[in-house]
């Protein structure tokens, strides 16, 4: 089944003609495609829309700079282009206010601690202040809008990397997000979702016909996207969780990792959807963990990913490692905070799983999501 996207939608269906004889902003990167035609810019500029400014989120415009790398502004075609990653995060408003419309296009991978949604929270809140329209040029939820898993963020713990109380995987598309982040954060912005055509919730990106963008660097595939929500919270600790190699998030591993026996304890505990099988891999990169050196690894094969949990095989896999490797597994700390914990969510659970107290970490998965699937329906636009 083919689906169109926001950018195809906004040529296909005219909505392209309103923005003509407006000054416009586009907060986007790479990923902003018409399939077959170009980047969302190019065919602004072609089609004689005048775009003023470009805001580009964590990784750069073409989505090649590394993790929490920041980046100064620059340009493209002769267009300004405003960094969003480091110093500034938000669009400044002074720029924001000699606009008509602010246009936001970016494919983000449905996880609550990838960085794009914050920049999409950023941009409501700047254009409700600054009183400019803002335009949502929607794209699918990769992981599909059905499968929902926590913790819920305690809002004590928001940040960059989380920026509202949502799940970690929190099943709406950016379309959706806005809606929610407009009215809940109270954000005032004039908003509207240039929506899909065709996407139902229970659709795998790899279902919508659209080609895989590569959303971020370490993203290199819908496998990488969908051990996310639970192997990135291996960068709260010190186990390489894969970048540096070819299967970022599809793998994790330590020199002093006693791989055969994490897959062995783990195979008791009935992992759905996912196979463990051992494997010896060097990771290799600036800033990357145990680079060059020989990592004993587990790689995660996917064999179900409508049963998959990788939330909870993560929080599982991580109590285990704790207890087999007392000595040598840690969080990692830095200027007196674990980024664990806002990566997570809760400020308990690195406590419950340094205890061994896994049944009471599941409980805390799973807290609250009755109540929040509740709660988005009406932020949501597609059906089942």
């Amino acid at each position: 089944m083919v689906i169109k996207n926001g950018v195809q939608v906004l040529f296909d269906e005219g909505y392209v003609n309103d923005l003509r004889g407006r000054r416009i902003g586009i907060v986007t990167n790479h990923s902003a495609q018409y399939p077959g035609k170009g980047h969302l810019v190019d065919l602004l500029v072609k089609s004689g829309v005048d775009v003023r400014v470009i805001f580009t989120p964590e990784h750069g415009l073409m989505g090649d700079r590394p993790a929490g790398e920041h980046y100064p502004n620059g340009a493209y075609g002769g267009i300004p282009v405003y960094s969003l990653y480091g110093p500034r995060y938000k669009p400044p408003v002074d720029v924001i206010k000699g606009l008509d419309a602010v246009i936001y296009s970016i494919q983000d991978v449905g996880v609550r601690f990838y960085t794009y949604i914050s920049t999409l929270f950023y941009t409501l809140e700047s254009s409700g202040k600054a009183g400019v329209k803002v335009m949502v040029l929607d794209n699918p939820n990769p992981l599909t809008g059905l499968i929902v898993e926590g913790p819920i963020l305690d809002p004590g713990l928001r940040s960059f990397i989380g920026i509202w109380s949502i799940p970690i995987r929190y099943g709406l598309t950016a379309g959706e997000l806005a809606n929610l982040f407009n009215d809940e954060a109270n954000l005032k912005a004039d908003l509207t979702v240039v929506g899909l055509r065709g996407w139902v919730r229970g659709m795998w990106f790899d279902e919508t016909g659209l080609p895989w963008p590569r959303p971020s660097p370490a993203m290199v595939s819908l496998e990488s996207a969908i051990m996310y929500p639970g192997i990135g919270l291996f960068e709260g600790t010190n186990v390489n969780e894969g970048r540096g190699t070819d299967k970022p998030f599809r793998v994790i591993g330590a020199p002093w990792l006693d791989n055969v026996r994490l897959i062995d304890e783990a195979s008791t505990l009935g992992l759905n959807g996912l196979e463990l099988r051992p494997v010896v891999y060097r990771p290799v990169g600036n800033g990357v963990k145990y680079s060059g050196e020989d990592c004993r690894g587990v790689e995660f094969v996917i064999k179900s990913r409508v049963d998959l949990r990788p939330v909870k095989a993560a929080l599982a896999l991580i109590n285990i490692i704790n207890r087999i490797h007392p000595g040598r597994f840690s969080f990692i700390e830095r200027n007196g905070s674990y980024h664990f914990d806002y990566l997570v969510g809760r400020g308990n659970v690195r406590g419950l799983l340094m205890g061994g107290d896994i049944d009471e970490v599941m409980r805390i998965v799973d807290e609250g999501i009755e109540d929040y699937l509740r709660k988005v329906r009406r932020y949501m636009i597609y059906g089942n």
